[in-house]
């Protein structure tokens, strides 16, 4: 008698189920193929190394299909498995990390976690992971191509310029851009925010204005941060923006002086010293992350 096609079906559908019982026991994840040394199993417990453009690394391992652990700066931190647009995220209780793969790249991103486990746009290291083999999903994952910013050492205070690069003004709101020029004889980078503080004319910091970081630029807002490289000579730009309308319903009589900005990199506490004065109402300035592009003041409105 000739087999259905249910019965076809069927079968076919015996023959995987053993074969995927003889090849991985229940409950273990894939192995994971030989990648360089970046990629390395533990009995049934995969750990995937990732290379950060601070100069940090960043390991990952895969206990089961919807949590992972991962390891920075010598701590570790349990994370599930949480809805994404696209690649993968997990969200943990202070830590939120990302990874995509496209056009034959693997990023990753480990930020801040808000009150909802999403991320609150305070970016804390960007990754690539270089793998020639198959993922901890099995998904296969092409090398990363080589970053620039992966072989400049981070920027430091002795070695960078602040200047006034301009600015804008208009219904109470004023912005600040502020050029970082690298004075050293070697490439540096800078990622992610400039810490600020405003000081007085009497060099005294101004505790009651707080600096808070901002997505993207003036002219690029949500952008995330990214790696800026400096050449010998080259510059980076960040903005500061705060507001100058008194708030009165907060009991606000009159707004500080500052005098002047005071930055560090990431990665550093040598100052760097501007001279800019600046009234910010409120108690607090926006920064944004640092960025290549010399962006001219908008036109008045």
């Amino acid at each position: 008698m000739r087999p259905t096609h249910f019965q076809l079906t069927a079968g076919v559908f015996a023959v995987l189920a053993v074969a995927a019982t003889g090849c991985n026991p229940a409950g273990s994840m894939p192995a994971a193929v030989e990648s360089g040394g970046s990629t390395v199993a533990s009995g049934a417990v995969t750990t995937t190394a990732y290379a950060c453009q601070s100069g940090r690394e960043i390991t990952v391992s895969y206990p089961d299909s919807g949590s992972i652990r991962l390891t920075y700066l010598g701590q570790d931190h349990a994370m599930a498995q949480v809805p994404a647009g696209a690649g993968a995220r997990y969200a943990g209780s202070d830590m939120v990390w990302a990874s995509s793969v496209r056009n034959g790249r693997e990023d990753a991103i480990l930020s801040r976690a808000g009150a909802d486990g999403a991320p609150d746009g305070i970016l804390l290291e960007r990754c690539a992971r270089p793998v020639e083999g198959v993922a901890p999903a099995t998904v296969p994952r092409p090398p990363v191509p080589v970053n620039d910013s992966l072989t400049a050492a981070p920027c430091k205070g002795p070695q960078l310029q602040l200047a006034d690069a301009g600015g804008d003004a208009g219904m109470g709101n004023r912005i600040a851009i502020v050029a970082v020029r690298n004075l050293g004889s070697a490439a540096c980078s800078v990622t992610g925010y400039p810490s600020v503080t405003l000081v007085d004319d009497r060099s005294q910091v101004l505790a009651t204005v707080r600096s808070e970081p901002g997505t993207g630029s003036y002219f690029r807002s949500g952008e995330a941060p990214e790696a800026v490289v400096l050449a010998p000579g080259g510059r980076a730009w960040f903005d500061v923006a705060w507001n100058v309308v008194l708030h009165e319903a907060d009991g606000e009589t009159v707004c500080p002086t500052a005098a002047r900005i005071r930055m560090t990199v990431p990665g550093d506490t040598s100052p760097v010293w501007l001279d800019h004065a600046l009234t910010p109402c409120g108690g607090r300035i926006r920064v944004s992350p640092f960025r290549a592009v010399a962006e001219p003041a908008p036109a008045q409105p």
